[in-house]
């Protein structure tokens, strides 16, 4: 059975979480760290996009622009 979007875009926020301040994600990086957490059966691209989609539309995350396109928590949410 797939995962549910919600909980991979918990575990994608809580990554980011993790590493504000340290580490700067791409989608790409989300989708990758997600398929080797939750394996190929159960999670796919277009499940990780569909998380993104719902932690920027949520406003939990924002895409920044730094000489690549990266997914951040906003500035006001980092210190929670």
């Amino acid at each position: 059975m797939a995962v549910a979007p919600e909980e991979v875009a918990d575990a994608m926020f809580e990554l980011i979480k993790e590493y504000q301040g340290k580490k700067k994600f791409k989608a790409g990086d989300l989708v990758k760290e997600m398929i080797k957490k939750y394996g190929e059966e159960e999670c796919d691209k277009k499940l990780c996009k569909s998380a993104i989609r719902s932690l920027v539309d949520s406003g939990r995350c924002i895409y920044t622009y730094f000489g690549g396109s990266y997914i951040e928590i906003p500035p006001d949410d980092a210190g929670e």
